[in-house]
């Protein structure tokens, strides 16, 4: 272990490790990451200036199975000895084992970068070649390699650029009248720019705008390499003059080449094959229907009504023919969820003398109609000694020959825990099972024709559902009733929108007698009130207990009432067991919301390897508001507060926004990343309510939040997380992470999360949980800490060790470092990165 530490160990003599690179331009060191990720010789990644890839890999022997082999007959009767323990099938074993793990040590860590004068003089090319794409064509190029004893050494590259080229005149010259007619409408548009700095990129960039502007203007025969930029620098003053060249379309008929001037295609048929396989590509088609316009085929009976496949497809009758409709179509018909991959085609219509006409051709392969599964696990808890889950998908794809699909789905849990054994005797005695029913539309459900507003493109869809869960364990024994009804559509590949009518949930408790057993910490304030007022017990021994839930209950209506027995009360007490008292009602009350709300999100990443990116995400949520109207015209009945029932149940009334930004920039390459979050959100109640459900409700700290605080322990404010769940109806968070290669598959990071949960205009008065003022932002909890990552591919494990930093809960003067250590640290673990 000692040994692997020494980072030169496995460099040959001879040759040195690679500690640094600097490239300096001119007299100027470069900073740019992107310029350094160019060169084909990077060092090795460090921590701390630690190696520790290197290390890992040292530990690994260069060649295990002589080593193996040497160790083996080291000693003469060794191997004899161990055949004998073992059996000669099982040291083979071993010595698999011992190879296996030395070869994983190296996959893991990272060979030392040991300096290549050829990969170094690539990357002088590299560098060249680079500067040579912005316009410094007369750039020269050396490097130099500064050794020390120790067989490491850096590099520094040296690059005098000399003076930039620009652009000076730019013409065209352009064969075909069409193509020059298109051109002239977007010349103001061309990346190409008189006196602009050369860019090689502003080339690329130019050609790939025209042909995506012809091959959507009817161009249908027209490509990129049609397009040629000239450049001519001699006698120019450092200046560029550039020309556009497209000449005509040339095409072969046998071995003769013709040219002709490019044409305007339309698209004059749509032929849709719906039940396309290639066992059937040469039977003959049996059914068809014709629907404005497009034409649909089955070899079998067609099994889709018409306007749902045709709604999906992009490509329109009797139009101009644009590339993009094409890769429209391939999106929507994907969206369905009821078609694998579609195959499209043109060809040239040949009834039309003219040669513009084509026919799109789409191939449609359906999936399986009908879909199962199923899967069950096993786990153990601190609450749970054994519990078995289970759960099982049914869906049911073109469940009315429109294009919908219907999943019904059923999942459940049975488990054993000693702690609810003094009330349930038997082995599984806690329960957790619920299902759910949703279906999909690929389509907006309006009364109104909405494609003019949400055009087809855009994907458009309505999901409708239903759901229900119950449980019975240690807490409440709650059930769960939700119904959903709403819309989501992609205006553009990054900006999305979703609309809730209605999204309703019915909670009911059905055991809270048992809410003491569960929230400890108000049951353990309110049983020292009690023992410090002189309360007269039930059970009188020397720690004595109000028995849950009878005399805890009498015990805070006594209080309620105005302490007739002469209990010894300060304010303080009162003002306690009150607080207890509500906060115990509310958490028990049968709950019934019914919510509109309206989510916008952009979203700019491009796939799951696109690290520089950012997500803007708002909310905004009305509640209770078509219940209240109800109530207040129909005359429903209230409760002794004033508050509106609906079937013997308090609706709730608020209104809640939310907004969350997301940032991650590469740091020079994919391996490192910089990544912030910032998140607000409140919800305010009124009108029939004075508080926000505990299920609508934020709470702050776990592995996704401030990692400095378990889950729920966080806030509100200032009050020290006294609750057993802590949460408030306002949120404030601030995520800022640094991620970073370790070795192989391993990752780390560095964070900092700055965050917390008060209470605005609610119930609650206590200033040590509200927000009032703009210094209550002094309340913002700091966490700091490190964390390591293993990367599976699918998915990444994580294990993140948080530090509070600054703890709000704390007097002033001592909420800086004093809980700064291992034994205060939180230990978050937690699947895929936190944002």
């Amino acid at each position: 272990m000692v040994a692997s530490c020494n980072a030169v160990k496995r460099v040959p003599d001879g040759n040195h490790l690679l500690t640094k690179n600097t490239i300096v331009t001119d007299s100027s060191v470069v900073k740019d990451e992107r310029v350094y990720s160019i060169l084909k010789q990077q060092p090795n990644p460090k921590v701390l200036g630690i190696p520790f890839g290197i290390f890992i890999y040292n530990l690994g022997k260069p060649n295990p199975d002589s080593s193996f082999t040497k160790w083996l007959y080291k000693k003469p009767k060794r191997e004899e000895r161990l055949i004998k323990l073992l059996s000669k099938k099982q040291l083979y074993k071993v010595k698999n084992s011992y190879i296996n793990f030395n070869e994983w040590l190296k996959k893991a860590g990272a060979e030392p970068v040991v300096i290549n004068k050829n990969k170094v003089n690539k990357s002088l090319e590299k560098l060249k070649e680079y500067y040579f794409s912005f316009g410094w064509f007369n750039r020269e190029a050396s490097y130099s390699i500064d050794t020390t004893k120790n067989k490491r050494a850096s590099i520094t590259y040296r690059v005098k650029l000399g003076k930039p080229y620009f652009i000076g005149t730019v013409k065209d010259s352009i064969s075909s009248p069409v193509v020059d007619s298109l051109y002239q409408l977007t010349k103001h548009l061309s990346f190409i720019e008189e006196g602009k700095q050369y860019a090689t990129n502003d080339f690329v960039n130019e050609r790939e705008r025209l042909t995506l502007q012809f091959r959507n203007s009817g161009l249908y025969h027209f490509s990129q390499e049609y397009i040629t930029i000239e450049g001519d620098t001699v006698n120019t003053n450092h200046k560029v003059n550039t020309t556009l060249i497209i000449p005509d379309r040339s095409y072969r008929v046998n071995d003769s080449t013709y040219t002709e001037p490019f044409k305007i295609h339309k698209v004059s048929e749509v032929r849709i094959i719906t039940d396309f396989n290639y066992e059937n590509r040469s039977k003959t088609l049996s059914d068809s229907a014709s629907y404005q316009g497009y034409k649909l085929y089955g070899y079998n009976k067609i099994k889709f009504k018409p306007k749902a496949i045709t709604d999906a497809v992009a490509i329109i009758p009797n139009t101009i023919y644009k590339d993009i409709d094409r890769t429209f179509t391939y999106n929507q018909l994907r969206n369905l969820q009821i078609f694998k991959y579609p195959n499209i085609s043109y060809t040239e219509d040949a009834r039309d003398t003219t040669g513009t006409s084509l026919i799109a051709t789409i191939l449609l392969t359906p999936k399986k109609r009908l879909g199962f599964n199923f899967n069950a696990d096993a786990y153990t808890s601190t609450i749970q000694q054994l519990g078995v889950g289970f759960g099982s998908t049914f869906l049911i794809r073109n469940v009315f020959r429109r294009a919908e699909n219907l999943e019904l789905s059923v999942r459940g849990s049975l488990g054993s825990s000693k702690d609810v054994a003094e009330r349930d005797n038997r082995f599984f005695n806690i329960s957790d099972v619920g299902g759910d029913l949703k279906l999909r539309f690929p389509r907006i459900l309006f009364p109104l024709n909405t494609d003019k507003i949400i055009p087809k493109y855009m994907s458009p869809e309505t999901h409708l559902s239903f759901g229900f869960n119950a449980q019975n364990n240690i807490g409440l024994d709650r059930q769960n009733t939700n119904a959903g009804f709403s819309y989501s559509w992609k205006s553009s590949q990054a900006l999305s929108h979703k609309i809730e009518l209605l999204n309703l949930q019915y909670v009911r408790n059905l055991n809270p007698s048992n809410y003491f057993n569960v929230y400890r910490n108000s049951f353990s304030r309110l049983n020292q009130i009690a023992v410090e007022s002189g309360y007269t017990f039930n059970n009188q021994n020397e720690n004595p207990t109000l028995e849950i839930p009878n005399e805890a209950e009498a015990f805070i209506q006594e209080v309620k009432d105005g302490n007739p027995n002469g209990l010894v009360l300060t304010n303080n007490n009162i003002e306690d067991v009150l607080s207890i008292a509500e906060r115990k009602d509310r958490l028990t009350e049968n709950n019934l919301i019914s919510a509109t709300n309206y989510t916008w999100t952009r979203d700019t990443r491009e796939n799951v390897s696109d690290n520089s990116f950012s997500r803007l995400r708002w909310k905004v949520e009305i509640a209770g508001n078509l219940l209240s109207g109800i109530a207040s015209i129909a005359g429903l009945e209230t409760n002794e507060n004033g508050n509106y029932k609906v079937f013997g149940v308090v609706f709730s009334q608020y209104v809640k926004f939310e907004t969350e930004y997301i940032k991650h920039w590469e740091l020079g390459n994919s391996n490192n990343i910089l990544a912030l979050r910032t998140f607000g959100g409140i919800a305010l109640p009124y009108g029939n309510s004075n508080s926000i459900p505990f299920t609508r409700s934020y709470f702050a700290g776990g592995s996704n939040d401030n990692r400095g605080w378990r889950a729920y322990d966080l806030g509100p404010g200032s009050s020290g997380g006294i609750q057993d769940f802590n949460e408030a109806n306002f949120k404030l968070a601030f995520n800022a992470e640094y991620r970073f290669s370790l070795f192989g598959s391993v990752k780390g990071a560095l964070f900092t999360d700055i965050g917390n949960i008060w209470n605005v205009n609610d119930n609650v008065t206590d200033p040590d949980f509200t927000f009032k003022e703009i210094s209550d932002l002094k309340e913002l909890a700091v966490a700091s800490g490190f964390g390591l990552r293993y990367d599976f591919g699918v998915v990444v494990f994580r294990f993140d060790i948080g530090f509070k930093t600054y703890n709000p809960s704390k007097i002033e003067g001592l909420r800086w470092f004093r809980e700064y250590n291992f034994s205060k640290a939180v230990y978050n673990l937690g699947i895929n990165y936190p944002f």
